[in-house]
């Protein structure tokens, strides 16, 4: 029974599951929270076949069992690997009671309408699972110091938009949506309020970024993440006579965001230091 004793009682956003403490299998199914425990210094077992950050390169190799996709679970592939712990969130988050089945499973989806909140909680989660209390609040601690010091440089840079591109077409993200982060915790100042903050945003035009005028515009390039447009395809669509009036782009206040970062990593440590940090520079440039 002496075992038993150790387990821990998780609490997660699909409820509580009871884990064994320091679980030595674990799979991550979530990029946030790869890359927390990456940060953390935790080895995981098995991994997502995904476009990795370079940091998280590593997780591309064959060391690591691959079970599946950020979507899709290799249930078999999950089943062979015998793990201690699964965590899910954010796109796999939707096969928790499938995955729940196989091992003990917990769900960091990040909640857009509590960003920081929900990371913190996640952060010193993984911390006390693994016994990193100590790294989690080191990080923690680092992460929230520069983003005050980013909040008092945004007070005053301006107003700004955020919009993702993907395929041609763009899409503004605003106060409480996926990405509001930008304006709720970076501080950034929304140049338009009210914006739809469905998980796809709101469809939007040259005109509307013209008319709503930011004084800086952040742009994500989904296409960088699907392997498309070589880079370049968020400054084809941005690129024209409407968009080239705003205060954004006639003081090169355009600022090209980490896609695999925002639109993959989301919430996890090292992603919010990198957004956090390139943000900030571009803001101190002016």
């Amino acid at each position: 029974m002496a075992s038993q004793a150790q387990d821990l009682k998780v609490q997660h956003s699909k409820g509580e599951t009871t884990i064994p403490a320091k679980p030595k299998k674990v799979l991550a199914l979530d990029m946030a929270s790869l890359d927390t425990l990456n940060t953390l210094g935790v080895e995981v077992a098995g991994v997502p076949t995904a476009r990795f950050p370079d940091y998280l390169a590593k997780y591309g190799s064959d060391k690591y069992q691959k079970v599946g996709t950020l979507f899709e679970p290799d249930y078999e592939a999950v089943n062979a690997t015998e793990p201690d712990l699964i965590i899910v969130g954010g796109r796999s988050s939707a096969k928790y009671d499938d995955i729940a089945k196989i091992a003990p499973t917990i769900d960091l989806t990040v909640d857009p309408k509590d960003f920081m909140g929900s990371v913190k909680r996640n952060v010193r989660l993984l911390g006390k699972i693994f016994d990193k209390q100590a790294e989690a609040d080191a990080q923690l601690a680092k992460l929230e110091t520069s983003m005050a010091a980013l909040r008092q440089e945004t007070a005053k840079a301006g107003k700004g938009l955020l919009v993702l591109t993907t395929g041609g077409k763009m899409s503004a993200y605003g106060p409480g949506s996926r990405f509001g982060i930008l304006h709720g915790e970076f501080g950034v100042v929304p140049a338009v309020e009210g914006l739809a903050t469905t998980n796809h945003g709101q469809a939007v035009t040259a005109e509307f970024i013209l008319t709503t005028n930011p004084d800086w515009l952040f742009v994500i390039d989904r296409d960088v993440v699907a392997g498309r447009g070589g880079g370049s395809a968020a400054k084809k669509v941005l690129d024209n006579e409407l968009v080239a009036k705003t205060t954004a782009w006639s003081k090169g206040q355009v600022v090209y965001l980490d896609p695999v970062n925002w639109y993959l990593v989301g919430g996890g440590l090292t992603a919010l230091q990198a957004s956090v940090d390139q943000i900030a520079k571009a803001v101190a440039k002016k």
